[in-house]
């Protein structure tokens, strides 16, 4: 089965039909890093066991290595023999899994993970991404993988195959094309206390959802530290200045428009939030390539999926 078609005639990158997944699977239990489509964004894949094959992904990104990795598992069962499943846990697994939630919760005793995926907090990230690639690939290769975002730090975060050329060429020794990313926005991470729950990154999946599901607000305590990937103040940033909440064209700037803000491009003409999520970075990629000095970007809503993309660029624009 052909999962996308989007080659770029190179030998790193490969449309992600059966053979390339099954070649991906024994790259993976090689020690080797591969890069992967999900519903959010691309992924650059190592065992997550494995801690040889872990230092390989932050390497090839440049990452601090006190940021967390996020796991990605084929389901609950596999989750639980990394992370406790309290009462509230449970609940948001089968509302969003699979899907676009990441889950913080205590490391079981003698998780099957490398020390350096969970940064050593006391903590893991855990997600059970739908994306059908992701999903063929963790049933063959019969691995939990950690997978960051598979760009540089701090850098745009990738929604296709050239995206993740571009950014990290030759670091990678595949690169599964399945097409764009439908989400656009990496996953919402939420931390289950003891006592509750709270957001550490908004995205695709809002607290509002959240709170419909469970029936409770989240908790109302600062956070403390880094516990989850995206915490960073910069962080999804173009090599260019961002300029937030603009109206109108500016001299030398790219404008990146919303609902009837036209711009340079339109992340949706409609004022559509979840499309202008699925179109975000793919805009900040075409403004940073672009002759402009500066990015600017119109105003978006702060609601629902727009609080997500605000998140984003604000981090963006921190400089």
């Amino acid at each position: 089965m052909m999962f996308g078609s989007n080659t770029l005639g190179n030998g790193w990158v490969v449309p992600a039909d059966d053979a390339a997944i099954t070649a991906a699977a024994q790259l993976l239990h090689a020690g080797q890093i591969v890069a992967i489509p999900t519903e959010t964004v691309y992924g650059l894949a190592a065992d997550a066991q494995n801690a040889e094959a872990v230092a390989h992904i932050y390497a090839a990104k440049g990452r601090p290595d006190f940021n967390p990795l996020i796991v990605h598992v084929r389901d609950r069962k596999a989750a639980e023999k990394l992370g406790v499943f309290n009462a509230t846990a449970q609940a948001l697994a089968e509302a969003f899994w699979p899907g676009p939630l990441t889950l913080v919760l205590p490391l079981q005793p003698n998780a099957p993970v490398a020390r350096a995926v969970t940064a050593g907090l006391p903590t893991i990230a855990i997600r059970c991404p739908a994306h059908p690639v992701m999903q063929a690939l963790l049933l063959k290769s019969d691995l939990s993988l950690a997978a960051p975002s598979a760009n540089r730090s701090g850098a745009i975060s990738p929604t296709r195959a050239d995206h993740v050329l571009k950014g990290l060429g030759g670091a990678v020794p595949m690169i599964l094309d399945g097409g764009s990313c439908s989400k656009g926005l990496e996953s919402t991470i939420v931390a289950v206390r003891d006592d509750g729950w709270q957001v550490l990154r908004p995205g695709p999946v809002s607290s509002m959802d959240i709170e419909q599901k469970l029936g409770y607000p989240p908790l109302s305590v600062p956070m403390s530290g880094i516990e989850a990937p995206g915490q960073m103040a910069s962080h999804y940033a173009p090599s260019k200045p961002v300029r937030l909440n603009i109206t109108a064209p500016e001299q030398d700037a790219y404008l990146i428009g919303f609902g009837a803000i036209a711009g340079d491009e339109n992340l949706s003409a409609t004022g559509d939030l979840a499309q202008a999520a699925a179109n975000l970075f793919e805009a900040l990629h075409n403004a940073d390539a672009s002759l402009a000095n500066v990015i600017a970007v119109a105003p978006i809503p702060h609601e629902g999926i727009g609080i997500a993309i605000n998140d984003r660029l604000a981090r963006a624009a921190a400089r």
